[in-house]
């Protein structure tokens, strides 16, 4: 996978699928993560048309979506270099269609780069996107723009608010992570601690967070520290994502060398060392329970997704495998679980949606879609999943 910058290429962060349809929309599964409604629809686990929203206006792939926090306003990012937010709270609005341009001039031009990266604020009143145009952007929930941050030298791969919403974490192509203020769209502090791209960055706190890299390592870092607080070794391949746990105590990673590896900032090697994929691990997401979480009574679970088809399921104080989901037949790129951390959504290059029981480890609704499922995501209320494609839907 290679994307292009200048006359260089790089590895590409985000996969592409050969030989797309002509891309076209997006769909949105609706459903409840309460106990009650988790039986088959009619005797069946696919869902219905009936309930299934498709939203068309995209003309490439969808490589991304997420929720409001607080409202039904999709947002999705795609190749055709536009975000775009949708309404599906029961009103016929067309959606907003926020056009990344850069400046030729005195006029806007159309980037023709890719949206590949977007996160809500906490309150959901702003809407932040990276583009392989280099810049990140921050856009009020109806559309209009409202800061343009420009300091990355290439292709933004990542980026999060942290939970106070007072800062924007980016990080790109050209080897930095960069803490934005975002309120004057000003560079807070860039690190350039990396030695080659970085792929993914986690807030721990509002000023702590992690990076990871294709240079096979992973930093912490503060604001207003000119060092990196702590730096983990250990992985031998490109280190994909990295997600602290809701507490912030642990750090879990992925990476093209098969392994899912938990840190701590009180130890130099890992706390566990996780080997059962036998291909490359995409994606990790932590279960919204145990300790300082909504559900602190259920088990803390990790995901992992893999080129292996397979998504796992680890009960990290043990350092166990609690269960292997087996039922794609393509690349997982994507997992999500529930706000109740009862069901787990996943979607794969098989082009199905799939949304299991935890506790029973098996499926309770599924969906096949017309193209390969880059991202799936739940609503706050666990009642929506939405899915991005490579068709566009």
């Amino acid at each position: 996978m290679e994307y292009e910058t200048s006359n260089n290429t790089h590895p590409h962060p985000h996969p592409h699928y050969p030989g797309n349809p002509t891309p076209n929309s997006l769909s949105v599964q609706t459903g409840s993560s309460n106990a009650n409604t988790n039986l088959a629809i009619n005797g069946s686990v696919e869902i219905p048309q009936s309930r299934v929203t498709v939203l068309r206006g995209h003309e490439s792939e969808v490589f991304i979506c997420a929720w409001n926090p607080t409202h039904d306003l999709l947002a999705s990012g795609s190749g055709d270099s536009t975000a775009r937010i949708w309404n599906l709270q029961g009103t016929r609005e067309p959606e907003i269609v926020l056009r990344h341009c850069i400046r030729r001039g005195d006029t806007q031009v159309p980037s023709n780069k890719d949206v590949t990266s977007l996160d809500w604020n906490p309150s959901g009143t702003q809407l932040a996107t990276g583009s392989y145009d280099g810049y990140a952007r921050i856009w009020s929930s109806d559309g209009n723009l409202v800061s343009t941050l420009g300091q990355h030298k290439g292709p933004i791969f990542a980026l999060k608010w942290n939970k106070k919403g007072n800062f924007i974490l980016s990080a790109g192509v050209d080897r930095t992570t960069i803490i934005w203020d975002a309120n004057s769209g000003h560079c807070e502090q860039q690190f350039s601690f990396h030695t080659a791209p970085a792929l993914d960055v986690d807030w721990q706190s509002d000023t702590t967070f992690a990076s990871c890299s294709t240079d096979q390592k992973i930093h912490v870092c503060r604001l207003g520290e000119l060092r990196a607080v702590k730096t983990f070794h250990g992985h031998q391949n490109e280190v994909n994502a990295i997600k602290w746990d809701p507490q912030g105590r642990l750090l879990a990673s992925c990476s093209d060398d098969m392994t899912l590896k938990i840190w701590s900032m009180s130890k130099e090697t890992p706390v566990h060392n996780l080997q059962a994929h036998n291909k490359e691990i995409y994606t990790i997401k932590w279960s919204p329970t145990g300790p300082g979480t909504m559900n602190p009574n259920a088990t803390l679970l990790l995901a992992s997704a893999s080129f292996d088809s397979t998504v796992r399921l680890w009960d990290v104080e043990r350092g166990v495998c609690q269960n292997i989901l087996v039922k794609h037949s393509e690349p997982v790129y994507s997992v999500a679980f529930s706000p109740d951390g009862r069901l787990l959504a996943t979607g794969s290059f098989d082009k199905a949606i799939y949304i299991w029981d935890i506790a029973r480890g098996e499926i309770v609704h599924s969906y096949r879609g017309t193209g390969g499922i880059f991202e799936v995501c739940w609503n706050s209320r666990g009642t929506r999943v939405g899915a991005s494609a490579s068709d566009g839907t």
